[in-house]
């Protein structure tokens, strides 16, 4: 059995979700939107029970699913969500009041490299859910690692790009410079000295970083 056969099963059995939950899928698909796929979101939810944090600091908002479904898993969770995509940002709003969530989701409108004083003021976080531009995720984990409390978590998604990691030189060409990216910000993460790293093949790649 290979892997799409596994994720074809695990998907199959997975129990079926709340409507709203399914029209956001329905919403990224037909508008193109990345979001975290169904065994991703799950991993993701897990931690969340596991580890049971108080407030979480997201980058990459999108249309406001990931920031959601944590509250799923943690429903008196804080979730402060940065979005640099006005059309994205409208979204997310949308689809959080209609969830009645704005008092769990704060997002912040900009570059989550521009707004960090913004970003900062609302912390500490015991999690981080890195989820935004990949060829900026060891400037985003630099910069917001810095306002991770005391063993502390960070999650990065989309890790292993399409199996593109394996060998960088090999990828598609206009990709080719964002996989050997991503595969130096895995080995760099990997080597970190204050954090222990996993990376899990599930989705498009998981890395769960927690602090020392």
């Amino acid at each position: 059995m290979n892997q799409t056969d596994i994720i074809k099963y695990l998907d199959t059995i997975t129990p079926k979700q709340a409507d709203w939950i399914q029209q956001l899928e329905e919403e990224a698909e037909q508008n193109h939107v990345p979001i975290m796929d169904k065994q991703g979101i799950a991993l993701l939810q897990q931690l969340i029970r596991l580890y049971q944090p108080t407030k979480i600091l997201e980058i990459g908002t999108a249309i406001g699913y990931s920031a959601l479904r944590m509250l799923e898993a943690k429903p008196n969770v804080q979730v402060v969500s940065i979005e640099r995509n006005q059309e994205m940002y409208d979204r997310a709003m949308k689809n959080i009041q209609d969830q009645n969530q704005e008092e769990h989701i704060d997002v912040i409108f900009g570059d989550a490299l521009e707004v960090d004083e913004k970003i900062t003021e609302k912390g500490p976080y015991q999690m981080i859910f890195i989820d935004a531009a990949k060829g900026q995720y060891r400037h985003f984990f630099e910069r917001y690692g810095q306002t991770l409390t005391e063993k502390g978590m960070i999650v990065t998604d989309n890790v292993l790009f399409r199996g593109l990691v394996v060998n960088p030189e090999d990828a598609p060409k206009r990709l080719r410079k964002l996989a050997n990216k991503i595969d130096q910000y895995n080995q760099w993460l990997l080597q970190h000295s204050s954090y222990h790293t996993t990376i899990l093949p599930v989705g498009d790649g998981v890395a769960v970083s927690v602090k020392k």
